[in-house]
């Protein structure tokens, strides 16, 4: 098992990093040359600034059972297909259960947002220790399910 962050403006990678070294886990960071990010744990890979070039290679790299950690549902989606463990950085995770919804709700949102000027969505609230706690516990428990748990028995948390 290996974790793979897509680090672009991740809030929860020192989080992942701490936990993961605990657990001697290998992770690595996917970022654009837009972003700088340097590891004394991780593996840092910097991919070109092309649109969704991190997405692919982080696509690309990840493997069945693997965690992958991004807030991007369409990564998400393309994780679950290729048997890799997904979590938002909300502590959520990504299931064959949710992730049509999630992606509903993605797309009906983006519509909202071209029909109307004045349809725009507020961005994510001001991260506090919650949220970093619910994270940990929940970034915990996919590592346990993910270590040793059949694929076709994940559920939603």
């Amino acid at each position: 098992m290996q974790i793979f962050v897509d680090a672009d403006a991740c809030p929860v990678v020192k989080l992942v990093e701490r936990v993961a070294k605990e657990q001697h886990i290998p992770v690595t960071l996917l970022c654009d040359t837009n972003h700088i990010l340097n590891s004394d744990y991780s593996t840092v890979k910097v991919i070109g600034a092309g649109a969704d070039a991190v997405d692919f290679a982080l696509i690309n790299l990840c493997s069945r059972g693997d965690v992958v950690v991004t807030q991007d549902y369409g990564v998400a989606a393309m994780v679950l297909v290729k048997g890799a463990y997904g979590i938002h950085q909300s502590g959520r995770w990504y299931t064959n259960e949710n992730i049509d919804q999630l992606l509903m709700e993605r797309h009906m949102a983006k519509k909202a947002r071209r029909a109307s000027s004045r349809n725009h969505l507020k961005g994510p609230k001001k991260r506090t220790e919650e949220d970093d706690q619910r994270f940990e516990k929940s970034f915990r428990e996919l590592l346990k399910k993910a270590g040793g748990a059949d694929d076709d028995q994940r559920t939603d948390y």
